[in-house]
């Protein structure tokens, strides 16, 4: 089966003055209709910038995608022009973005931003782009939406904002939706109800999920599979269960040794030292080397992002140390 978006080498940077930024470097990805494929990875290491350059929103200047193919539906996106690419962006390929207060506009009401988000790709009359609106968002759960059509964001809760979002970002039923953080800034109670949301709305249209995120247990709950991105580059991809059964890269363990489980008599949780490194600053050889607990000498060459065990268990690594590393024996619990 054809990946309906595929990404490989791809590549951005950011200039200021003399310095360059390689935020995104080499970066390969495949979505398939009807799955999701979560992002994971520590602020700072490329997950935003992904998703902006798939849907080529990276402001020039001063970023700039500087090599790779992205493929969607067939089509190179970065061969395309900017009004090709406008029919694609909330019509094939949606985004929830990661701050809905900043992604509504203020001085709009839902209803006229949820019409224009309509209107603006498909020939429909005011009055049936309303109805389409309203429906949306009683399908997103909101009750009186013909009350909220009239209502502006700050009007809102957060969980009714991220709802309108989604609601946005649905109403075209795209083929792909890029969800940034999707529960970023919600209490629990609201993050489950809107995890539950996007699994249904995913279920009825068959549309196939990019999740942004660096929870673990959203990851866990809700992915088919799993990238995990450090310094600009994806250092393990897996599916979702088996990345949580044997996570076979220093990094990724770290991350599930840091996340809180249930069955966790640990008398506390084990952070990752150090920082990801500034994309002007990335260290020579494997970037996440300074930080890592296994590291040889070996580490001073760049490690290729490589399969590991059987082809057809959809498994890479990029780690010298990958098939060497010991078992990790809490790492299944943490899926829980």
């Amino acid at each position: 089966m054809e990946p309906l978006l595929s990404v490989r080498n791809l590549t951005t940077m950011f200039t200021s003055g003399r310095r360059a930024a390689r935020a995104v470097d080499g970066v390969d990805l495949d979505i398939f209709s009807g799955e999701t494929l979560a992002l994971v990875g520590e602020s700072g290491s490329g997950k935003s910038v992904t998703s902006l350059s798939i849907l080529r929103l990276i402001p020039d200047p001063p970023g700039k995608i500087v090599a790779g193919e992205i493929r969607f539906e067939g089509r190179d996106l970065l061969s395309l022009s900017e009004r090709e690419m406008n029919r694609i962006r909330g019509r094939r390929i949606a985004m929830i973005f990661q701050e809905p207060m900043t992604a509504l506009n203020p001085v709009f009401t839902i209803g006229e931003q949820l019409v224009e988000a309509v209107r603006v790709h498909r020939s429909m009359r005011r009055s049936e782009a309303e109805r389409l609106a309203a429906t949306w968002l009683e399908r997103v759960g909101i009750g009186r939406p013909e009350a909220m059509l009239r209502a502006y964001p700050h009007q809102l809760s957060g969980g009714q904002r991220q709802r309108v979002m989604i609601a946005m970002a649905m109403i075209n039923e795209p083929a792909l939706l890029i969800a940034d953080e999707p529960t970023t800034a919600l209490d629990v109670t609201i993050q489950a109800q809107i995890l539950d949301l996007m699994r249904e709305l995913k279920r009825r249209t068959n549309t196939a999920l990019l999740l942004i995120t660096h929870d673990l247990g959203v990851v866990a709950e809700m992915a088919d599979r799993v990238a995990v991105m450090y310094a600009g580059q994806i250092v393990e991809e897996a599916p979702a269960e088996r990345l949580f059964d044997d996570p076979r890269h220093p990094y990724t363990r770290g991350l599930i040794r840091s996340m809180p489980r249930l069955d966790d008599d640990r008398p506390r949780l084990e952070p990752i030292p150090g920082t990801v490194p500034p994309a002007h600053a990335f260290p020579p050889g494997c970037r996440f080397a300074p930080r890592c607990p296994f590291r040889t000498e070996a580490c001073a060459a760049m490690p290729a992002l490589r399969p590991f065990g059987r082809p057809e268990d959809g498994h890479r690594v990029r780690c010298h140390l990958a098939e060497t590393l010991p078992v990790e024996p809490a790492a299944a619990a943490s899926n829980g």
